[in-house]
């Protein structure tokens, strides 16, 4: 038995990994982390689906049941809710993490571009997973959700209608999402993982920390994997699993009253992770906050590889000591300027209202738009001509800027927006009426 555990962590791993590669505050484990989870919740998920129908009312009657008759039941349907949950910021923090080290270059692109699918394969299978309770937190967040697909140029419509099965929310939708949930994107999620794995032997390992300006020898110090790594991916696991345990035991799983498609709670939010982009749809016209935006984030994440490609700083956290300080003056800045621009959209901003002839589409999309990017161009210039900065060193200031105030965004349609979508402080009232 030990010699076939032996085999199998072989096939995932090097017989032997350079000892600075094992260094926790380089990695945090989160690779390993995101496979940890990516198991349990398959396990748990094996478990829920022997005491779920998918059909309405069927599917939420089976939740209660789970909750209150079904030995254990409420803490697996827990277990598995908030290791989905985790799966999301994990995979997004390694992501952050190969970032900020430069490991995404070459020979490493094609790895990165696996983590990226894997990134929106772990959403779509939180996606479709959040229907299945068939109550009315999770009806309304899809359904907004959703609704974000109709935007999608030409095809949007006919997007829409075969992921819902039908014009709106529905029996149908519920078979869809269950479909995908069991089958679809886990099946795809565990053949993707399997070549993340095999890529990461096939380019030479994982990258090796170092300090700004230092060159790695040749020599490096290798240890075996058994039981130099596999001891810290156990104790690692271990840590994780009690922390899950615990808290799945001391806060249940969400579910509210049964799906009522004629009751819509205000204000109907999309799922957390969809909150910044729902956020940025109160500000932009659809096509622009629904289309344009997310796919040239998604398009400059794909191409990141190819137009930032310094290897002399690879394994190097923020690139160099004048990029840690660019990172913190990007996050300083986006802490500022995003509040500031979603306080004066809301109180002071009123395009369509100026430019009352105008297509929506441009006085309240392209207009504003445009307007960002000439600010963010002559801050460009700023850093290129005025500090001056490298090419790579502002490739970080912008991805820093862009990522802290996308999780502003997403921090304030989760807990700054109240009903009717209405600014206010969740302590006190409104501060402003759409």
């Amino acid at each position: 038995m030990r010699l076939v555990v032996n085999n199998i962590i072989l096939h995932i791993h090097p017989a032997k990994v350079p000892e600075r590669s094992l260094r926790f505050t380089y990695t945090w484990g989160l690779g390993g982390l995101s496979a940890f989870l990516l198991m349990l919740l398959v396990s748990t998920g094996v478990l829920l689906e022997m005491h779920y129908t998918p059909s309405a009312p069927q599917a939420y009657l089976n939740i209660l049941q789970l909750e209150s008759s079904v030995p254990f039941g409420s803490f697996i349907r827990a277990l598995h809710h908030w290791a989905a949950n985790v799966l999301i910021v994990a995979v997004t923090l390694h992501l952050l993490r190969v970032f900020l080290t430069g490991a995404y270059r070459p020979p490493r692109h094609t790895n990165w571009l696996t983590g990226v699918a894997l990134f929106l394969l772990v959403v779509s299978a939180n996606f479709t997973g959040y229907l299945l309770p068939w109550d009315q937190l999770a009806f309304w967040a899809i359904t907004v959700g959703t609704g974000i697909v109709a935007y999608v140029p030409w095809i949007g419509n006919t997007l829409s209608r075969l992921l819902l099965g039908g014009p709106e929310v529905g029996g149908r939708t519920l078979l869809n999402f269950y479909t995908l949930h069991i089958s679809v994107i886990p099946i795809s999620l565990v053949l993707l993982t399997s070549y993340h794995f095999w890529r990461i032997r096939k380019d030479g390992g994982l990258s090796i920390p170092k300090a700004p300006g230092e060159t790695i020898s040749r020599g490096l110090t290798r240890v075996t994997t058994i039981p130099h790594l596999v001891r810290r991916e156990v104790a690692y696991a271990l840590v994780w699993t009690a922390l899950l345990v615990g808290w799945a035991m001391w806060v249940p799983a969400p579910l509210e009253g049964i799906a009522n498609p004629n009751v819509s709670p205000n204000p109907a939010k999309a799922p957390w992770y969809f909150a910044g982009l729902q956020e940025l749809l109160l500000h932009f016209h659809p096509l622009i906050a629904a289309i344009i935006i997310p796919s040239a984030a998604l398009l400059a994440l794909a191409t990141l590889p190819w137009w930032d490609t310094f290897p002399e700083s690879v394994g190097v956290y923020f690139r160099s000591r004048r990029g840690r300080y660019l990172s913190l003056m990007a996050t300083g800045l986006a802490l500022l300027a995003t509040p500031a621009w979603i306080a004066a959209d809301a109180f002071w901003l009123d395009w369509s209202g100026w430019l009352p002839g105008w297509p929506t589409w441009f006085s309240n999309g392209v207009l504003p738009l445009a307007l960002l990017l000439v600010g963010a161009w002559l801050l460009h210039l700023f850093l290129k001509h005025a500090l001056p900065t490298t090419h790579e060193e502002r490739v970080l200031f912008w991805m820093i800027f862009l990522l802290v105030s996308f999780i502003i965004l997403t921090v304030v349609g989760v807990f700054f927006r109240g009903p009717n979508m209405d600014l206010y402080w969740p302590w006190a009232m409104p501060l402003s009426h759409s």
